[in-house]
């Protein structure tokens, strides 16, 4: 490999500072991670400049678009970066800041080290950025309580703890956010759908940078003007991301294979994209096809960029990787349980399917319409809050209770959830709506570990686990470390 390689420390340097050091990223740049490294591609100006609004702050406390959106990080943030930038900057870079940054935002005390490790450790640890919303007015369910074991127990703005979406691979994005809140008329914004992409995607991303600076940035509503708005939607739109080398694999286009950033670019999409490949999805999700709208093509092979090492020796390191995509691609999951999926579809039945259910966007991983689901990562176990059905660690995270109310008096009934994260009812104050989000993109996942919206997957082996315990999926040691080496490769 002749290309450059740029470590986390610098980008720390840069995001710390603005962007001073260092004015420009080119294209080809290899960032390590703990498995190689990835590579960020721009299509705009032949790399990464460091100098537009995406870098400045635009706010009051230091914060740049940047700031959570590292280059090093796929765009994103990883934990061990975080805590990285924590020792190094005594937590004085301007991600640790209480507005977000801490685990509240009141009754801490950050006059000190030690108290600036416990108000900031979901961030140090999780990557988790605390995300406070109202409840909404017209909810048709109440907050009976909120069990928050860092002191925001309000119950009429509930904090949500979630990692940083990446800035990357924008062009596949069929809702903005986790919950979709800049995609949504709860924010003035626009549903994302066939018949107004991009035009719909392009203005949420506008509105989400002015939001970001007002609150994660604490900006006074001046900026970004309409200008800086249009040159941030225009870096992040010419961005794409993916790991680009294995430590074990090598370059991940050697040999006919055809990982790395690259064949994003080319890689065709439209809202609904392969959403079709199964005939209970089909009637929702329209037109469908695969190269053009309505072409009637669907395939459930939804990656198939190693589809060249597939012959390869079993001892070859790459054969790994190619095997754990014929895993995700074709290994059946009875899917049962899932709200978005099994009751809007299947009337409470279970559903076969694959990966690529609730992954179909080809070669990129996120669902291709938009479709919030409940699989269980935010939902601890009703016997034991701590445990989560999925054999997730949800213990550092609250746990709140709604209940759905009655329509006549108002009261809350007796149909409750527990949940730790409500999702996308905080956004319009549906109760049936409870702990739905959207699934990210798949590619550069290396890059930004622990893994789900509130980070209870340290690594993507952990990930893994997860879906054989919420799902019943049966796989041997071989084939999970050879879903992990796909992942890893994506």
């Amino acid at each position: 490999m002749s290309a450059v390689f740029l470590g986390v420390a610098v980008l720390m340097v840069i995001a710390a500072a603005g962007g001073q050091q260092f004015s420009f990223i080119p294209n080809g740049v290899f960032f390590p991670n703990s498995g190689g490294a990835s590579q960020t591609y721009s299509t705009a100006g032949g790399g990464i400049d460091l100098t537009g609004p995406f870098f400045q702050s635009l706010g009051t406390n230091g914060r740049s678009c940047g700031t959570c959106h590292q280059p090093s990080d796929g765009m994103s943030i990883s934990a061990a970066d975080v805590q990285q930038r924590f020792v190094q900057t005594r937590g004085k870079d301007p991600i640790f800041r209480p507005v977000d940054g801490s685990n509240c935002n009141h009754n801490i005390d950050v006059s000190t080290f030690d108290g600036m490790s416990a108000a900031y450790s979901l961030l140090r640890t999780r990557g988790l950025i605390r995300i406070a919303i109202a409840v909404p007015a017209n909810a048709d369910y109440r907050v009976v309580s909120v069990n928050n074991p860092y002191g925001c127990n309000e119950s009429n703005v509930i904090s949500m703890y979630r990692r940083p979406l990446p800035s990357t691979n924008l062009s596949f994005l069929s809702a903005v956010m986790f919950d979709g809140r800049e995609s949504s008329a709860a924010t003035g914004t626009t549903k994302i759908l066939f018949s107004n992409y991009p035009t719909s995607l392009l203005n949420d991303l506008a509105h989400q940078s002015l939001d970001a600076t007002n609150g994660h940035a604490q900006g006074d509503g001046t900026r970004p003007t309409p200008a800086e708005q249009q040159q941030i939607v225009n870096f992040e739109m010419a961005l794409f991301t993916a790991q680009a080398v294995g430590h074990s694999t090598g370059l991940l286009n050697a040999q006919g294979a055809t990982g790395g950033p690259l064949p994003l670019l080319t890689q065709p999409f439209f809202i609904s994209v392969n959403s079709s490949v199964h005939p209970l999805v089909s009637q929702f999700e329209q037109p469908g096809g695969l190269v053009t709208p309505g072409d009637g093509q669907f395939t459930p092979a939804i990656f198939n960029p190693f589809d060249a090492w597939a012959g390869l020796p079993n001892a070859d390191p790459r054969s790994a990787v190619a095997r754990g995509q014929l895993i995700f691609n074709s290994r059946p999951i009875n899917i049962t349980g899932v709200a978005g999926i099994n009751d809007d579809l299947t009337a409470g039945g279970s559903l076969q399917g694959t990966c690529g259910t609730c992954h179909d966007t080809p070669n990129v991983g996120n669902h291709s319409f938009p479709t919030p689901l409940d699989i269980g990562t935010g939902d601890p176990s009703p016997s034991n809050p701590s445990a989560n059905l999925g054999g997730l660690d949800m213990s550092y995270l609250p746990t709140i209770t709604v209940c759905k109310t009655d329509m006549a008096t108002g009261l809350p009934t007796s149909i409750c959830k527990t949940t730790t994260d409500l999702g996308q009812a905080l956004i319009d104050g549906k109760f049936d709506h409870v702990g739905k989000i959207k699934g990210p993109i798949l590619r550069g996942l290396l890059a930004r570990a622990p893994y789900f919206h509130n980070g209870s997957a340290q690594t993507l082996l952990d990930a893994v686990h997860f879906y054989e315990n919420r799902f019943g999926l049966v796989l041997t040691p071989q084939e999970e470390s050879d879903l992990v080496a796909f992942l890893s490769a994506l």
